[in-house]
């Protein structure tokens, strides 16, 4: 059973988590380096820092994007310090460092598989919004840390995404705190 309030941020589903389907998401991993392509041309790339997926939901708002993005920044899962020694313990950020971050826009992201094989989509944001809140992440990342270190892909494009996963370490975030 759905119990859905569209005025409340989230629906409370038949589960014993409450998962939330339609909050902002982040998929994040550190990466060695990365690469996007568009059309089988190279659009951007980075050295050492994260890769950012970026999910917007139908409900999020820009209140959303402050928290996923400082969160982001502030992701202490560097081991080497700013002098470039490693520590043995992740204690350091994206930010600490001054390395890169790739921002994707990834609707998939709310895929839903739970009936049936093919994904239901409809809990993401809609391409209006989804480019809107998208480009307004995007900016406020860079406002908040360095226009140069953040590198983007083409919102809606297909794209082919290259890199090394470091560690692996991949980091789940969601705008409801809820993982």
């Amino acid at each position: 059973m759905v119990i859905s309030n569209y005025n409340q941020k989230w629906e409370t589903l038949n589960n014993s988590e409450g998962v939330a389907w339609y909050i902002m998401r982040f998929v994040i991993q550190k990466v060695k380096y990365a690469k996007l392509y568009i059309n089988n041309d190279l659009y951007s790339s980075t050295g050492k820092g994260l890769l950012s997926y970026v999910g917007i939901g139908e409900n999020d708002t820009e209140k959303d994007i402050k928290w996923m993005v400082d969160k982001m920044l502030g992701l202490r899962i560097f081991e080497e310090n700013p002098d470039g020694e490693m520590t043995g313990k992740m204690n350091f950020s994206v930010k600490d460092n001054n390395f890169d971050i790739m921002m994707v826009s990834q609707f998939t992201l709310f895929g839903d598989a739970r009936k049936g094989n093919r994904p239901s989509f409809t809990k993401a944001a809609s391409i209006e919004k989804g480019k809107e809140l998208y480009l307004k992440t995007v900016d406020y990342a860079i406002k908040s840390y360095n226009k140069d270190r953040i590198k983007t892909g083409v919102f809606q494009a297909y794209m082919e995404v290259e890199y090394i996963n470091d560690g692996p370490i991949t980091i789940l975030l969601d705008s409801e705190k809820k993982f």
